[in-house]
């Protein structure tokens, strides 16, 4: 559990939870076209593993696995995997862009079509066809190959949340979704611009990157409906677990000795959380906040956009977003579940399908498909495709 205050932790339905990936392979099999993403961090974990587990739930959904890649945050963590002390912020990064060149490579072991399995010859794949990493970095040293075929999707798609400097830059160079929180269309625009910027020097285009805000839909056949429904929300809050949340989600701030209608007060910064940490502070900056103020604002989207209105006025704003470079897609955070998410799927998503901003069937089965991504390359494939051009030309 990231939050150890057991008090607040008591009122809420987030201390227990199933292991992603073990949820996600059961549900794989009776689902046949949404994506199935799992966070997993980069803090505490072997690359080898990861990279078989997600090659596994590739398979086993037929290409619709996705990897949300994060460093992990908060103490607490540290402390179940045998550390007296979180690693620094630009550690934690620098181990994740190993890790995920190592992830990667092994996914690529195999050619897609090194396996044979033929029954009159008793090959069962090509011995030329795999391919050994043999990586050896600051933080990892791994052989490989995989023990995994390559998968549907020839890789599983990586996803980041990172938003701070260092976040955005290894988003530049490892992922192909980013979700990220914002307040405002000019914070998302800048945004936007500024990390679809970074990917030619990595040798990468813009629309091989999605990046999709979350927003927190409350839905009304009229906005004052809407707003009803939101402000019943709100009265759920309670004092003591809106405070916790928000002093974890300052970096572990103890904001309980501060007056809770008093202002905001200054952060000192903290190891962990940085990006989410700075988005607070200049919203209780922005809109003259206290700290009561703050958590209310904050306590059911965590952060992201609220959109309190009808399915026109939504749609509105979302296109918005959209045809104004601030958004590529959203992460649809539902006030609850499943209510919330299918009033959106009844309620918004027709009104965006009749203005052509939303697709009206599938165009293919994997994430990729339905993401706009394209498979990508094996280089150990690209490579010995190159040395037999050559040894046939010399």
């Amino acid at each position: 559990m990231r939050d150890t205050h057991l008090p607040s932790l008591s009122r809420t339905a987030r201390a227990d939870h199933f292991e992603p990936l073990t949820l996600l392979s059961a549900l794989s099999v009776v689902t046949s076209h949404i994506g199935l993403v799992a966070t997993v961090s980069t803090t505490f974990n072997e690359p080898y593993n990861v990279a078989r587990k997600f090659a596994s739930l590739d398979h086993l959904s037929g290409g619709r696995s996705g990897w949300n890649l994060v460093t992990s945050s908060t103490e607490t963590e540290a402390h179940n995997f045998g550390f007296d002390k979180h690693p620094d912020h630009a550690l934690r990064y620098e181990r994740a862009k190993e890790f995920h060149d190592v992830v990667t490579g092994l996914w690529d072991s195999w050619d897609d079509d090194a396996f044979l399995r033929d029954k009159a010859s008793g090959v069962y794949f090509d011995p030329d066809k795999v391919h050994v990493l043999d990586y050896h970095g600051k933080h990892f040293k791994v052989r490989g190959p995989l023990n995994v075929a390559r998968s549907p999707q020839g890789r599983p798609v990586v996803i980041q949340a990172g938003a701070s400097d260092a976040g955005k830059e290894l988003a530049a160079q490892t992922a192909e979704v980013i979700f990220v929180a914002h307040q405002t269309l000019d914070e998302a625009k800048h945004f936007y611009r500024d990390v679809k910027g970074r990917l030619a020097r990595y040798g990468r285009r813009p629309e091989h990157l999605k990046i999709m805000p979350g927003i927190f839909p409350v839905i009304g056949r009229t906005q004052q409906e809407a707003q009803d429904k939101f402000d019943a929300l709100q009265d759920l809050i309670h004092p003591t677990v809106g405070l916790q949340l928000l002093s974890n989600m300052s970096g572990g701030v103890d904001l309980s000795k501060y007056d809770v209608d008093g202002p905001v007060p200054e952060l000192p910064e903290t190891n962990g959380g940085k990006s989410r940490q700075r988005l607070l502070l200049d919203l209780a900056r922005r809109d003259n906040l206290t700290i009561r103020q703050l958590y209310l604002r904050i306590a059911g989207a965590r952060g992201h956009q609220q959109v309190i209105g009808t399915p026109q006025s939504i749609a509105d704003q979302l296109q918005q977003w959209f045809e104004e470079e601030g958004a590529d897609g959203f992460n649809i955070m539902s006030p609850w579940l499943p209510g919330g998410l299918s009033e959106f799927a009844e309620l918004v998503v027709p009104e965006l399908q009749r203005r052509g901003l939303f697709r009206t069937e599938y165009a293919g089965r994997t994430l990729r498909d339905h993401l706009g991504l394209p498979r990508p390359e094996n280089p150990f494939s690209t490579q010995s495709a190159q040395a037999a051009r050559v040894a046939q030309t010399a």
